[in-house]
């Protein structure tokens, strides 16, 4: 009955030390869950504030695409073909730049929906759904950009041809 009793301590003891073990590998775990939860939450925070950014970054190229296009038409009608030739390239590059802000907000919001699939908290959803609504509105005003380059260079291509001096 003694042996009996000394394997059962004897396992106990071995039970105790695994439970421990089980434990500290259990707070482990935990202190990089919280760890990886808190960078992830920045992440997502910091995507959607780059979409945002890229969204503002679009319009802005949007508002250089119009006012390059209405220096185009007005030196157009003035007859000042090369001042309308440098709007109408400012235009374009309006453009691209509106393109290129569209697309980092495109990535940015991807990158919030990756972390919000990783981790699906309240937080992350509505960071998420700002970056996409940044993205969107960066797209809309890269589209925009776009048809004032084409119609800039519409205006350059129906103003007169320079005279030969």
């Amino acid at each position: 009955m003694d042996a009996m009793l000394k394997e059962v301590y004897a396992k106990l003891n071995s039970l105790e030390s695994e439970l421990g073990e089980l434990k500290q590998t259990y707070k482990g775990m935990n202190d990089s869950y919280i760890v990886a939860l808190a960078s992830l939450q920045e992440l997502t925070l910091h995507s959607a504030h780059a979409a945002k950014r890229a969204a503002q970054s679009a319009e802005n190229s949007r508002q250089a695409a119009e006012n390059a296009t209405t220096a185009a038409q007005q030196a157009a009608s003035e007859s000042i073909r090369s001042i309308s030739e440098v709007a109408a390239r400012a235009a374009a590059a309006a453009a691209l730049a509106a393109i290129e802000a569209a697309a980092a907000a495109a990535a940015a919001a991807s990158a919030a929906a990756t972390a919000v699939a990783q981790q699906a908290e309240q937080s992350l959803l509505e960071a998420s759904s700002e970056a996409s609504k940044a993205s969107n509105t960066a797209s809309q005003a890269a589209a925009e950009a776009v048809r004032l380059s084409q119609l800039a260079a519409e205006t350059l291509r129906n103003f007169p041809p320079a005279k030969a001096s």
